[in-house]
């Protein structure tokens, strides 16, 4: 049975005999791709987790002690337990300041010490289920009942599940159900209590734990408020801090905003080494098949000459340049995702910043979208060299290539 030979093949077969070049131009087009995959996946997941955090928070502003502020911005970006109090009065004049549609307290409490599989930091918040708006809601849609007694609500990354046991100075827990990750260490390992809870917890810490803790039922850590419709978040926060002494109102949008200029000088690096990259790519790739399409001018001439017409000579060029780009972006899309994968952690930690994964359909609409790129730089670094080789007349091809 004869088996023609298709365009693909003789493709292939071309690129086989100078593998040195194609393996040079393979990894030129795997270096774009990768780092591109790379930095579009670890700014969509940082993006992400900032996006599912602030509306897990449910909050348009978080009123905090103003000489807490940079740990209550801690402990919200990078999670880090913090305790700081304040008086309970604050919620009242919150709820009376204009724009404000309802307000919530928190009580922050930094555990001495967290008994269980290893060791890890947590987060204790305690929030009362009267006016909660962010826990609450949550609990009843998947546990279908509030808080009792001593049970809690941990977070993902705490290494519980519901049904265990889990003691904070000196009092036991029951897990009741864990959280969906976000990504932000402020809801992945904080482990979530009423606030009834955590003021008994404290009282028996006296008599029970090795570090008692003392917390006065009249402090409180924060106020979580949500604004009226017709006002802004930043508006709000203004008024707050004009209208109550001692307290920092945190606009839900500056938290994003505050990220956002942490990111900006990272992006613009990546974006520019990118774009140079890419260049370099590109003019590599266009010289490289110049090369290529003066050094088989004999062959292509006896082409012509056996038949094949200009599109075959131009599609002929067009599908090596493909060829190799895909293969590079798909050698890109693996590589980047390693040099991530490793490199994550070192990098998470020292922009203190949250990450979480695309959904599955941002991530394949980000590998189709890269592998597209990567076809782009062969097309377009190829299409003149395949312009040039396709109007070559037989004759005149054969002669210049003896």
């Amino acid at each position: 049975m004869k088996t023609g030979l298709t365009l693909v093949s003789i493709a292939v077969k071309n690129l086989s005999r100078k593998i040195i070049r194609t393996t040079l131009l393979l990894l030129a087009v795997t270096v774009v791709t990768g780092t591109i995959f790379a930095a579009t996946l670890f700014i969509s997941s940082m993006q992400n987790a900032l996006k599912i955090g602030t509306y897990r928070l449910g909050a348009d502003v978080l009123v905090v002690p103003e000489k807490n502020l940079a740990e209550a911005r801690s402990a919200l970006l990078a999670g880090e337990p913090a305790s700081f109090y304040m008086d309970k009065s604050v919620l009242e004049k919150v709820r009376q300041v204009e724009g404000v549609k309802e307000a919530t307290p928190q009580l922050f409490i930094k555990p001495a010490s967290f008994v269980c599989c290893y060791n890890v930091d947590v987060f204790l918040v305690a929030f009362d289920p009267a006016t909660d708006f962010t826990i609450s809601p949550w609990l009843e849609k998947n546990i279908k009942k509030p808080l009792t007694g001593n049970e809690v609500i941990a977070g993902r990354s705490v290494p519980v599940i519901a049904g265990d046991t889990i003691p904070f100075f000196g009092t036991p827990f029951t897990v009741a159900g864990t959280l969906e990750p976000t990504g932000m260490k402020f809801f992945d390992r904080t482990v979530f209590m009423t606030m009834d809870a955590a003021y008994a917890m404290a009282a028996n810490s006296k008599t029970r734990a090795v570090q008692p803790i003392s917390i006065d039922r009249d402090k409180i850590s924060a106020v979580l408020a949500k604004v009226q419709s017709d006002y802004t978040p930043d508006r709000v926060a203004i008024r707050i801090d004009h209208d109550i002494d001692g307290v920092k109102a945190i606009a839900s949008d500056e938290v994003m905003n505050t990220v956002r200029k942490q990111l900006s000088g990272l992006i613009s690096g990546i974006l520019i080494i990118s774009a140079i990259v890419w260049v370099l790519a590109l003019l590599m790739m266009g010289f490289a098949f110049y090369m290529i399409v003066n050094e088989r001018q004999r062959e292509i001439g006896l082409l012509r000459a056996m038949g094949a017409k200009k599109r075959h000579v131009f599609r002929l060029i067009i599908t090596e340049a493909v060829i190799i780009s895909t293969m590079g972006g798909v050698c890109g899309l693996i590589g980047g995702a390693a040099i991530l994968l490793t490199f994550k952690p070192l990098i998470l930690h020292s922009l203190k910043l949250p990450y979480l994964l695309p959904s599955p359909e941002v991530l394949t609409e980000l590998v189709l979208g890269t592998l597209l790129f990567s076809m782009l730089i062969g097309l377009l670094g190829s299409l003149l060299p395949a312009i040039s080789a396709g109007r070559m007349e037989p004759y005149e091809a054969i002669r210049k290539g003896e």
